[in-house]
C-alpha cells in the first residue's frame, strides 16, 4: 500500500489552531515521525521532544501557506525540510557549544549522519508504518476478534492461510475472505486519512 499523500485540509484545520481532532491526528501521524528523526541524529529524549514542539509550532505558523501543488513537492518534503533546518540549527549551537568546551564527540556524531536521501527515505518509511498503524488502531474493533486475527497473522505476521485457518479453527477460504475484508478497510481509512490530496 503505497502512501503519496497527506490531507491538505486536514493541515488547514491545524492551522486554525483550535481543532484540537485536527492536531490529534496530525500528531498522531506526524510527531514518531520527527521525533525518530531527531533520535537517529543523536538528540536525547528530551531534546527529540522540544524538536518536535519547535516543528509543530513551526508549521502552526506556515500551514497556511503551504503550496499543494505537485511541483512544489509533498507535505512530507516540506515537514522534513522544516525538521532538518531546526535541527540544523540546533546542531549549530550544539557545535559552538561544544567547541567552546573542548569536546568533539559531538562533531563527529553530526559528521557521520546519513546523507538527506537517506533521512528522507527513513522518514517515508516511518510515516507510512505509522500511517498504517494508525489506520489499522482505528478500524480493528469494526471486526469480531478472528476476522481480525485472520488478518493479522496472515497479512502481518506471514503465517501461512492453512496454518491460520487451523489455528483458528474456520477454513482456509474463511481466512482468506477476513483478510480481503480487513485490507480493503484498512486501504478505505488510510484515504479518508489521507484525503482528497496531496503529494
Amino acid at each position: 500500500m503505497t502512501l503519496a499523500s497527506t490531507r491538505y485540509s486536514l493541515l488547514l484545520r491545524i492551522a486554525d489552531g483550535g481543532d484540537a481532532a485536527a492536531w490529534s491526528e496530525f500528531l498522531a501521524v506526524y510527531e514518531p515521525l520527527v521525533y525518530g528523526l531527531g533520535r537517529r541524529r543523536g538528540l536525547q529524549d528530551a531534546d527529540a521532544r522540544d524538536l518536535c514542539q519547535e516543528v509543530f509550532r513551526a508549521i502552526a505558523t506556515a500551514a497556511r501557506r503551504f503550496d499543494p501543488s505537485p511541483e512544489k513537492g509533498s507535505f512530507r518534503a516540506w515537514l522534513f525540510t522544516i525538521t532538518r533546518n531546526l535541527l540544523s540549527n540546533l546542531c549549530r549551537r550544539e557545535r559552538s557549544q561544544v567547541s567552546g568546551m573542548g569536546g568533539s564527540d559531538f562533531l563527529r556524531l553530526i559528521e557521520g549522519q546519513p546523507a538527506h536521501d537517506e533521512h528522507a527515505f527513513l522518514v517515508e518509511q516511518d510515516y507510512q508504518r505509522r500511517l498504517l498503524q494508525f489506520a489499522a488502531d482505528s478500524v480493528k474493533a469494526e471486526f469480531a476478534a478472528t476476522t481480525w486475527q485472520a488478518f493479522w497473522l496472515t497479512a502481518v505476521e506471514l503465517r501461512s492461510i492453512g496454518e491460520v485457518a487451523v489455528e483458528l479453527g474456520i477454513t482456509s477460504g474463511a481466512v482468506y475472505i477476513a483478510r480481503s475484508r480487513v485490507l480493503a478497510r484498512l486501504k478505505s481509512r488510510v484515504a479518508e486519512i489521507e484525503g482528497e490530496v496531496l503529494p
